[in-house]
């Protein structure tokens, strides 16, 4: 019996693990882009997904990410604890892609225009994104996303910043029918781990938003999908809904 349990705790481990695993704690406020989407849970507030800060009153973020109800935070490091760096929105529009599959995550990005500007500082600043016509990375390129998904497979969650560095998989093994098949699009890159919503960085310029394709990240056999944001932009503007 003993042996059976063990089995099935072990499966779990390597076929059902999703979020940023393998990863390590962020220098506090080292990563001053990112944000907290979170909806209220009893009194308090819990972190549902991840974005980031693309300009002064503009968050990035996955489409699959937002029902109704949700704040967010800026200048987060600590989820619990209290933090001078940290600042609350409301979201003021949201700009869901408007040909967003639910069925395979495609087109999987989203615009969230906050209440009002954030205060720029040390802890809270946007990132530069890849426009149209710029270089995605190929594969086995280095690229690192972050967040506060999953620390290990069996979902406890970080209270902490997590990074990770991960490698971009081939799109063709990606689409093979024992990964993502005909649900894999030419808007995805393939790589591992990840938190819902989040950048994934090539070079310090966000190149794809952390979408998972429906699928639970972290597996052997399925990395995490991310859409590919120069798909969705021009040189002028951040994405057209």
């Amino acid at each position: 019996y003993n042996q059976i349990y063990i089995f099935l705790i072990l499966h779990y481990i390597l076929f059902y693990s999703e979020g940023i695993i393998g990863g390590r704690e962020a220098v506090p406020h080292s990563r001053p882009y990112m944000a907290s989407i979170q909806v209220q849970e009893g009194e308090n507030m819990k972190h549902e997904c991840g974005g980031f800060v693309v300009a002064d009153q503009w968050v990035m973020t996955a489409v699959h990410c937002l029902p109704n109800g949700r704040k967010v935070v800026l200048g987060v490091h600590s989820l619990s604890e209290p933090e001078d760096e940290k600042q609350t929105f409301d979201i003021l529009e949201l700009h869901n892609n408007p040909t967003f599959s639910a069925s395979n995550y495609d087109n999987d990005i989203a615009l969230i225009k906050l209440d009002r500007p954030f205060n720029a500082s040390e802890a809270v600043r946007a990132v530069e994104y890849l426009r149209a016509g710029g270089t995605n990375p190929d594969t086995d390129a280095e690229v690192e996303t972050a967040g506060w998904g999953s620390l290990n497979n069996l979902g406890s969650r970080p209270d902490k910043l997590q990074e990770v560095v991960v490698e971009v998989v081939r799109p063709t093994r990606c689409s093979r029918g024992d990964y993502f098949g005909r649900k894999f699009t030419s808007n995805m890159i393939c790589a591992h781990k990840g938190d819902s919503g989040g950048p994934l960085l090539y070079n310090g310029v966000a190149v794809g938003i952390t979408s998972n394709g429906g699928m639970k990240c972290g597996q052997i056999r399925k990395p995490g999908i991310y859409t590919i944001i120069s798909h969705y932009t021009d040189g002028n503007t951040t994405y057209k809904a």
